[in-house]
């Protein structure tokens, strides 16, 4: 048989074009005599589908598109359509209810391991911090290390749990490499906290159908051993790092009380905030420092009397995203199962980054298959009224009260004050309190004995340019080729720009002495280690104090940019709702027309609105 051109073969795999010059066009040049009985009439059917096409089968083909462009714009609109159900129409399916636990592992912020005196490590050499009973070396003993109740302390004091006087350690058994002992130590039948809870507010972002607040529960929180680290390798290939067995946890664990999937992500960040704020761990989820293994069932709304679906677990989330994803995924799979006749298996899967599905990992593990008991090496665990009234005393504030502080007193919004808290682990709100403090000591000195300015006028252009102008930096485009994350200390000292020199190049700004071209100069010159000397220095040695234009010569270009403008000005007068586009067009046409460093933005906006209110007056 002839080989068929490459544009025939296209035509037909992508469009399903079949050309009229096919396997049987070729027979017409054959001898007559093949053509004669059964194959005639066979043939004859299957040429005059052609017949219409003829003489040109290209002149009705339709504009060929390449298949990559196909994929690429079907690969589009599923995620357009996968974003709009995300953001309107993942948090419920009618006729269903979602239920979630969450179950929290969080590493404690301590220097010694749980029940040996050997160090916590994250970042020294593999298998450099081991004491005999992390290997569960024969004859070896735990040795419970009370530094590290006090991180656990807080952490369920900041949770509002109430804090048991005695608690009992158990061995939870099953075997895997990680584990040395076969058994994992922690409190499953009397922990040392119980009965707490946390409120989520709307502005912390949870789902709407949830209003303006939703409480959750706390059931536990339980002190138990880390395992140790596995390494993959090559060859199916696996290294154990014993540096972290026997790392302090906590587990945290909710009552099954949320039912939208934002809200649980929401639950998960807050939690991680609070942890965050009383110093209680050492890090959050990104770092490894915490994870989440969530708890899903659904079941028909119908019969409020029906109890809750049977339930399956999605093991060791990282993210704060995943968590509201996955749950979204399981959900989803949940009811399509029910729907088609099937039954909820009550087992474990997993969640990765990016997929639609959860998978299956393995059926659920019991309690009878744990084989808890209790540690008969381990005494109860005392813990004195005394110590939790002192710690209770000394906890941070909440970042709910934070927040109320920054948003009613400093006048912040409340994406910013958020932003704030969450911003390295809080080290950015720290560090918007040491800029605010030498800001106020060089007003204080400025207007002698004039009373203060009121602190909302000058905290929102703190906290912009602590949250935003800081974060340009490492993204623009003036910056070195391979641009420096801003560090932070949790103290809240920034190594690239100290809070001293950023509230001076504010203080400048708030007064006008320095437009803010020249401060956002200023800062990307400390961000690179270019600035020379102090910022006043620098202002002086090149001359960059701002010389605002006089009253007249700011009325004679007034007058210079609304000549010609008649249409403009027509409309900002005639107008019932005052057109703010349209003064903008003016404010940057004179922005554009005079010597931009000597023009004060607000001052050319309000002339601009006067002369306009002179015009609408009759």
């Amino acid at each position: 048989m002839a080989r068929i051109p490459v544009n025939v073969l296209g035509r037909y795999l992508i469009h399903g074009h079949l050309s009229h010059w096919g396997c049987l066009g070729a027979c017409r040049y054959a001898p007559r005599r093949a053509l004669v009985g059964p194959a005639l009439s066979a043939a004859r059917p299957f040429r005059s589908l052609h017949a219409a096409q003829e003489p040109n089968p290209k002149a009705q083909l339709p504009p060929s598109v390449p298949l990559r462009k196909q994929w690429k714009d079907e690969a589009k609109q599923a995620r357009k359509q996968g974003k709009k159900k995300a953001n309107k129409d993942s948090q419920t399916v009618d006729g269903w209810e979602l239920t979630v636990g969450i179950e929290i592992h969080a590493q404690l912020n301590t220097s010694r391991k749980l029940f040996s005196p050997a160090l916590t490590s994250f970042n020294d050499s593999p298998n450099s911090h081991v004491a005999l009973f992390d290997v569960a070396m024969p004859g070896s003993q735990p040795l419970f290390q009370a530094e590290t109740l006090i991180p656990a302390l807080r952490a369920a004091l900041s949770l509002n749990c109430d804090i048991q006087p005695v608690s009992r350690f158990d061995r939870k058994h099953y075997f895997w490499w990680d584990q040395p002992s076969g058994y994992q130590i922690t409190q499953y039948y009397q922990p040392f906290a119980r009965n707490g809870h946390i409120t989520l507010l709307a502005r912390d972002g949870i789902s709407p159908e949830d209003g303006e607040s939703v409480t959750v529960g706390i059931k536990q929180v339980q002190l138990e051993q880390d395992t140790a680290k596995t390494l993959a390798q090559t060859d199916n290939t696996q290294w154990l790092d014993f540096n972290r067995v026997g790392v302090p946890l906590i587990e945290i664990i909710t009552e099954p009380q949320i039912h939208h999937p934002r809200t649980a992500a929401v639950a998960v960040r807050k939690i991680q905030l609070l942890l965050s704020t009383v110093d209680a761990c050492v890090s959050g989820m990104e770092a490894g420092g915490l994870r989440a293994d969530i708890n899903v069932s659904v079941r028909r709304t119908g019969d409020p009397n029906a109890p809750l679906g049977t339930r399956t677990e999605i093991k060791n989330l990282s993210t704060i995203k995943a968590v509201e994803d996955a749950i979204i995924a399981e959900r989803d799979r949940q009811i399509r199962e029910i729907e088609a006749g099937g039954k909820i298996a009550s087992e474990t899967r997993g969640w990765t980054i990016g997929s639609k599905e959860t998978r299956r990992l393995r059926g659920k593990e019991g309690e009878v298959d744990y084989r808890y008991m209790p540690d008969p090496d381990i005494a109860p665990l005392i813990i004195e009224k005394d110590l939790v009234d002192h710690l209770r005393q000394t906890l941070a504030a909440s970042p709910d009260t934070e927040l109320d502080r920054l948003i009613t007193h400093f006048g912040l919004t409340a994406k910013d004050a958020m932003s704030l808290i969450n911003l390295e682990n809080g080290a950015r709100v720290q560090y918007f309190y040491k800029v605010l403090a030498h800001f106020e000591r060089m007003i204080e000195e400025a207007v002698a004995d004039d009373a203060m300015p009121d602190v909302k006028s000058y905290a929102g252009l703190i906290g912009n340019w602590t949250i935003h102008e800081l974060g340009r930096l490492t993204t623009s485009r003036a910056g070195p080729l391979g641009q420096v994350d801003l560090d932070f200390t949790p103290e809240g000292d920034c190594i690239q720009v100290p809070d001293s020199e950023l509230a001076q190049i504010l203080f400048h700004l708030y007064r006008k002495h320095i437009t803010g071209k020249v401060a956002k100069e200023l800062i990307m010159a400390l961000y690179l280690g270019e600035l020379e000397g102090g910022v006043l220095e620098s202002i002086e040695a090149h001359d960059l104090w701002f010389k605002e234009l006089s009253p007249e010569e700011y009325e004679a270009l007034v007058d210079e940019v609304v000549d010609g403008e008649n249409k403009v000005l027509q409309e900002l007068v005639s107008s019932e709702t005052f057109p703010q586009g349209k003064l903008m067009f003016l404010v940057g046409k004179m922005m554009r027309a005079g010597q931009t460093e000597r023009i004060d933005p607000a001052t050319a906006e309000r002339l601009l609105r006067d002369r306009v209110q002179k015009l609408r007056a009759p």
